[in-house]
């Protein structure tokens, strides 16, 4: 598994052809208590123990990015996890792997929302 770092991304050890066939999981958590250093690097260090779990072929973890203001931007997150797989299959034994389950049990009182947008890719309208 492949962990969050752009340069070994574009080694190739989560080639950017294989993105052609990946499944996507992309997570959004916000802190009960947003002003805690502690809160939000305990669920950093919980998200990133989900690198440990076979079928995660990258892992990225990030917090909302200094970007300009805009209206179509919503950096009211405090954690984003962002997972590629080899498919669908592999998310789902993912989803039911201990790892998770611990991660869940031991983070979830710290967040007071989840968003998750799961996506594969699109195949082309055009023949």
């Amino acid at each position: 598994m492949v962990k969050s770092s752009h340069s070994s991304f574009l080694k190739g050890e989560f080639a950017l052809t294989d993105l052609n066939r990946a499944m996507v999981h992309h997570v959004f958590f916000w802190l009960k208590n947003p002003d805690s250093p502690e809160d939000l690097a305990a669920l950093i260090a919980g998200v990133q123990s989900l690198a440990e779990i076979p079928g995660v072929r990258l892992l990225h973890v990030g917090v909302p990015a200094p970007t300009i203001p805009r209206p179509v931007i919503d950096n009211s997150y405090s954690v984003s996890e962002l997972l590629f797989f080899d498919d669908v299959e592999a998310e789902a034994v993912y989803q039911e792997h201990p790892l998770h389950q611990k991660f869940i049990a031991e983070c979830s009182p710290l967040w007071n929302k989840v968003l998750v947008y799961d996506s594969v890719v699109a195949e082309s309208p055009i023949s």
